[in-house]
């Protein structure tokens, strides 16, 4: 499926959700925030950074504060997606449009704002070095064009290739990723190329 170019298009082809969808979107709509699509997704940016999103999932629909860390949750009504990798995202989860609760999601709507409009900001400890795997390094000695491949891209890009093997446990399944991502790295596309905008 190709990403949505607007909003509209991704809740009317939302298959869960859409009544949720739409509350909140007009609830974010009374505020200075500037919807885009971003990852395929509504995105809601302020001064062009990443305030907020919203997705639709089987079992729920999910407004995430990129920064969602910094809030106060007086309600605990925020998760912490994985706990061992996510530092500053939070997701507060609906399954019902019962469940909304306007006055309260804007307030925590408006201290995202705020928090950016501060630049308040949790900093990524994710390394900037670049490990390269193994086998990745396996594969560069037996195919240069790979090689050459690879390290036209950004660094960034880079590392989503290497750490997308390197967080695989099993050597089973880097081998499995390697052999994915092998022929996306000889066309020029990146990892998470379809998501971008």
């Amino acid at each position: 499926m190709l990403p949505h170019k607007t909003v509209d298009e991704y809740i009317l082809n939302s298959k869960n959700g859409i009544e949720i969808l739409l509350v909140l979107r007009d609830i974010i709509k009374t505020t200075e925030l500037q919807e885009t699509i971003k990852w395929g997704v509504p995105c809601y940016t302020i001064n062009g950074k990443n305030v907020l999103g919203l997705g639709a999932f089987k079992s729920y629909v999910g407004i995430w504060f990129f920064q969602g860390a910094l809030l106060n949750d007086k309600a605990k009504v925020l998760k912490n997606a994985q706990d061992d990798k996510t530092k500053a995202l939070r997701q507060w989860h609906f399954k019902s449009v019962e469940e909304l609760d306007d006055l309260l999601i804007l307030e925590y709507i408006n201290e995202a704002i705020e928090n950016q409009k501060q630049n308040k900001v949790i900093k990524s400890n994710r390394s900037k070095t670049l490990i390269i795997p193994p086998c990745l390094e396996q594969e560069f000695r037996k195919d240069a064009a790979l090689k050459a491949a690879f390290y036209a891209f950004t660094p960034g890009k880079q590392r989503e290739f290497a750490e997308h093997i390197l967080e695989a446990k099993l050597e089973k399944t880097k081998r499995t990723r390697l052999n994915k991502i092998t022929p996306l790295i000889k066309q020029n596309i990146g990892l998470n190329d379809k998501y971008r905008k």
